[in-house]
């Protein structure tokens, strides 16, 4: 079991771990509910520093990456980031992914840490094939990530970073050369907030400043399990649990990845029959209306189309809609996914539990002002 480079930071919070992805990894400090709370009206820091980091460069760097994803890579600009993904053939998740554009000779992929060996090997074979025109290097072991997510990150950010960050757009970023870092105004929370890429031996002094400078604020460290609830009630997918080698970006309501127009790319064929047929299998978000919390395995059926049912695949209690929520893949035999409102139920240790479909995202983040 792997451990990042501020795990006697988490010790010293009084952390409690756990395994994920091979990493022993903080699950939670003062307790998930405190902690999702703490991202929703304050500010919460993650350390995400088990997420691989997989530089791409040379000057065929930008068709590489057009050919292996689905996303129009060459509509980014300097300085901005896509989400997208690596897929197979039959156009499903290998995994997800962000493409961050330093200039069109250079990028860096950030996978998920469960796939980043997989990841760097297919990366790497499909370079050697490329020729000299692409090198694919690993950076995960050079790179530690901080997250600090909230409606008062941007406050806390700045005072450490700098005023610039305040100034990044959504899916922006920044390179300060001189402190080896990298400030992205990206999340996996529903929030507002940043990413943070810096050099091992900095993460630590990183860390302990942004608690120091963030303390007035109420930023608080948060651990795997509120950001999973977070994710979870923003709508946002988990890679090997929600989508997978089985599921596409069209069935997961993520066919706004899918960039038609910019040419071929792996899994294109199959994503355009897919499109033409129609899809067997959809993602759907759904409410718990009884008692009891949908787990991942649990089954839903919607009442008035049993044949419309299927795996949950993630679920939990929801702090900010005080109520049970929770995702499942439904066979819908190609036909249209069931209408938000329509009755459902799961079934939990042989009960059912009534529920409702509802529309994705579960949650979202108020606009300043309204």
């Amino acid at each position: 079991m792997q451990r990042t480079v501020l795990y006697e930071r988490h010790v010293e919070s009084g952390a409690r771990f756990g395994p994920f992805a091979g990493y022993e990894m903080p699950i939670q400090y003062e307790g998930v509910l405190a902690e999702h709370r703490a991202v929703r009206e304050r500010a919460g820091m993650f350390d995400v520093s088990h997420m691989g980091e997989i530089r791409v460069r040379g000057p065929r760097a930008l068709p590489f990456l057009q050919r292996l994803t689905p996303n129009d890579v060459g509509a980014l600009r300097p300085l901005r980031a896509q989400y997208s993904a690596l897929l197979t053939e039959r156009g499903t998740f290998i995994d997800d992914l962000l493409v961050y554009c330093f200039d069109p000779e250079d990028y860096l992929l950030v996978v998920n840490a469960a796939s980043r060996d997989r990841d760097l090997e297919l990366l790497q074979r499909a370079a050697t094939a490329e020729g000299d025109g692409v090198r694919v290097d690993d950076q995960s072991d050079e790179t530690a990530l901080i997250a600090v997510q909230g409606p008062r990150a941007v406050e806390i950010v700045t005072e450490v970073v700098g005023a610039e960050a305040a100034e990044l757009r959504y899916y922006s970023f920044l390179h300060q050369d001189g402190s080896q870092r990298m400030v992205s105004r990206t999340g996996y929370t529903g929030e507002d907030g940043f990413e943070i890429y810096t050099a091992p031996e900095r993460a630590e002094g990183l860390w302990a400043e942004l608690l120091e400078r963030g303390r007035d604020a109420g930023l608080s460290p948060a651990g795997l399990g509120a950001r999973d609830t977070l994710r979870l009630e923003a709508g946002m997918m988990l890679c090997g649990q929600d989508i997978d080698e089985e599921t596409t970006p069209i069935e997961a309501g993520l066919s706004w990845i899918v960039k038609w127009k910019k040419g071929d790319f792996v899994g294109r064929d199959a994503l355009a029959r897919q499109r033409e047929t129609g899809c067997r299998r959809r993602l759907v978000g759904f409410e718990v209306e009884g008692r009891g919390i949908a787990r991942h395995g649990h089954r839903l059926t919607v009442r008035d189309a049993p044949d419309y049912a299927g795996p949950v695949t993630s679920g939990a209690f929801a702090p900010t809609l005080g109520r049970a929520i929770g995702i499942a893949r439904l066979d819908c035999s190609g036909g249209a996914p069931p209408a938000p409102g329509s009755a459902a139920s799961v079934t939990v240790r042989g009960r059912e539990i009534d529920c409702r479909i509802v529309k994705l995202p579960f949650y979202r983040r108020p606009r300043e002002g309204a």
